[in-house]
């Protein structure tokens, strides 16, 4: 028996088959390369885990030992009037320097800044906000004292009775 002949449509049919696997055989070979390979990841190493914070310290301060001192009403070892503490100046170590106290006038009126020294000062009972912190000089001296005011040299009016300017050095 002779080879049977395929149809012409079937023919074609196998013929485009093969050229596509042949193409597709020719495109699975490796190529050259001629881009450069791209560098690894840099690997970064990981973050070592942070250290919790210590916890803050803490002080107990019993309700009878200590209280603010703003607001409170200061009067003279004669029980005079002399204002009440409205600031409180600091120095740069955080040392207290001194007291600001409003002096004189009615409800603001007429009323006056001065700056007394922190060591003229007696805190009594502390504890009974209706207690006035004592100051150590007379309603006088006070008087006598130059007006505190912001942004210029602050004068202190000492325990003794003198006006003494505190000294900052300029840096």
């Amino acid at each position: 028996m002779g080879a049977k002949r395929l149809s012409t449509p079937l023919a074609i049919l196998l013929s485009v088959l093969l050229a596509a696997v042949a193409v597709r055989a020719a495109d699975d070979t490796p190529q050259p390369n001629t881009t450069p390979p791209a560098p690894p990841p840099k690997a970064t190493p990981p973050a070592a885990p942070k250290a919790p914070a210590p916890p803050a310290s803490v002080t107990i301060i019993g309700a009878r030992e200590a209280h603010g001192v703003l607001g409170r009403d200061v009067r003279s070892a004669a029980n005079e009037d002399m204002g009440h503490i409205v600031d409180v100046i600091v120095d740069r170590s955080g040392t207290v320097r001194a007291a600001v106290i409003d002096f004189g006038g009615f409800l603001g009126v007429g009323s006056r800044k001065i700056v007394v020294d922190w060591k003229a000062l007696r805190f009594g009972r502390v504890a009974d906000k209706s207690d006035a912190i004592t100051l150590e000089l007379t309603k006088d001296q006070v008087k006598a004292a130059p007006e505190y005011k912001e942004d210029s040299p602050i004068v202190v009016l000492g325990a003794s009775g003198s006006l003494q300017p505190l000294q900052f050095d300029e840096q």
